[in-house]
C-alpha cells in the first residue's frame, strides 16, 4: 500500500493514520509471533513426553527380557 507524506517544514511525515495502521498492524504480527512461539513450546512438550514414554516402555520391556532370562536360568539348574 501507498503511504500518503504529509509536509511539516523541510521534511515529509506519514500521515497519523498510516502510522497508526502501521502500529497497529505491528501489534498484530508481535501477537501472530507470539502465538507461534507457543505452538512451537508446545509441540517440543510433545515430542519430549512421546520420548519419556518410549523410554518407559524400553524399560519395561527391557526388564521382562531379564526376568525372563533370569527364570530360564532357573529352569536350566
Amino acid at each position: 500500500f501507498r503511504k500518503v507524506l504529509q509536509f511539516h517544514g523541510d521534511r515529509f511525515w506519514p500521515s497519523s493514520k498510516d502510522t497508526k495502521r502501521d502500529k497497529k498492524s505491528e501489534r498484530e504480527r508481535e501477537r501472530e509471533r507470539e502465538r507461534e512461539r507457543e505452538r512451537e513450546r508446545e509441540r517440543e512438550r510433545e515430542k519430549e513426553r512421546e520420548r519419556e514414554r518410549e523410554r518407559k516402555r524400553n524399560r519395561k520391556i527391557k526388564e521382562s527380557k531379564r526376568k525372563k532370562g533370569e527364570r530360564q536360568d532357573e529352569v536350566n539348574e
